[in-house]
């Protein structure tokens, strides 16, 4: 059996011309699967009976099963899914007062192994498919009430960017308009820094948004939180990002994991600032840290987090604060997986 979401909305159309039938059906199953969220092919009533019997045959829609769920105080929700090899992934939407965002794992496990992550305690498993990727935000956006998936980002487990292709090929099913039809504007690419990845994004054409996951602004220590620094260091990664610019004329939003102890006080802050001040169109996002025990990683107190802000802001960078959220339910990237394997 093979994933039907593997296909594009043209291979569809040459499978179903294949089988005799006319090839605007495959629009209908784009339709139904996307934006109606079929699940079954018996629930594509327009279709002919038969044509619906080789798509059963063939082809299955939902490769995913739900693991686990968990719903914060504040309405996130945490969903723990199983993949058909038994490996586990995670995805998380977030609503807001005008949108709702699902966060998308991209691997199953993580082998960049930064130290305040829980993704990759338990290693690297292997890629998602596009399939798979899709199969998230298929459930995400069934799942949702009195609100619609407005942005997705690829947040979750694992590095987007070490799994280019099949990333890339879920980027376009949900901006395509016979799909999920959500703005390019409205997704996002978060990545740990892998340059070849970044190279590779700048020449796509796409309108869509990059994060770069920093945390830290010298390369002792960025290459001791975040091992990948040690292959792509601070320099190179900000001479490509400078390119990254230059060539999209797209901003790039430098997420910041604010760690007690590690990364927080006056002169992390100063190394920041000097960091990025020639960069244009440059984001600095601040984000108290989630607490994650079995790694020792607390937030700093709110004084420490408003000082850090205030002097970036006074540096003259763009500076946003944003949250913690569903800390009562382990939101963060990977911690439901981790205590799920843990029982």
């Amino acid at each position: 059996m093979r994933d039907i979401k593997e296909l594009s909305l043209k291979e569809l159309e040459d499978k179903i011309l294949s089988w005799g039938k006319p090839k605007y059906h495959a629009g209908q199953i784009f339709n139904w699967v996307y934006q109606k969220g079929a699940f079954e092919f018996s629930d594509i009533s327009n279709l002919p009976v038969a044509l619906r019997k080789s798509l059963a045959d063939e082809f299955y829609i939902l490769g995913l099963h739900l693991a686990d769920f968990r719903k914060s105080v504040d309405g996130t929700a945490k969903f723990l899914f199983q993949l058909r090899d038994n490996n586990l992934v995670e995805a998380v939407s977030i609503p807001a007062a005008k949108r709702t965002t699902g966060c998308i794992s991209s691997q199953a496990g993580c082998k960049f192994a930064c130290e305040f992550c829980a993704s990759g305690l338990k290693g690297f498993k292997r890629n998602l498919t596009c399939g798979e990727m899709l199969d998230e935000v298929l459930y995400l956006k069934n799942n949702l009430q009195d609100t619609q998936l407005t942005h997705v980002v690829f947040m979750g487990t694992g590095e987007p960017l070490d799994n280019y292709e099949n990333l890339l090929k879920a980027v376009r099913v949900i901006n395509s308009a016979d799909a999920f039809n959500i703005g390019a504007r409205r997704i996002t690419i978060s990545t740990c820094g892998v340059i070849p990845g970044i190279k590779k994004l700048q020449e796509e054409d796409l309108q869509v948004e990059l994060s770069i996951s920093l945390h830290a602004a010298d390369d002792k220590l960025r290459s001791r939180i975040m091992p990948v620094n040690r292959k792509y260091p601070l320099g190179d990664l900000i001479k490509c990002c400078q390119e990254y610019i230059h060539k999209t004329n797209r901003q790039i939003t430098f997420e910041y994991i604010l760690a007690k102890g590690l990364n927080s006080d006056s002169s992390s802050a100063q190394k920041l600032a000097a960091l990025l001040k020639g960069l244009r169109l440059a984001k600095v996002n601040l984000i108290p840290a989630n607490p994650i025990p079995k790694l020792k990683v607390i937030a700093p107190s709110d004084p420490e987090v408003a000082a850090f802000k205030e002097y970036l802001f006074k540096a003259g960078l763009n500076v946003t604060l944003r949250r913690p959220r569903g800390q009562d339910i382990d939101a963060a990237c990977g911690q439901l997986k981790l205590k799920y394997e843990q029982i």
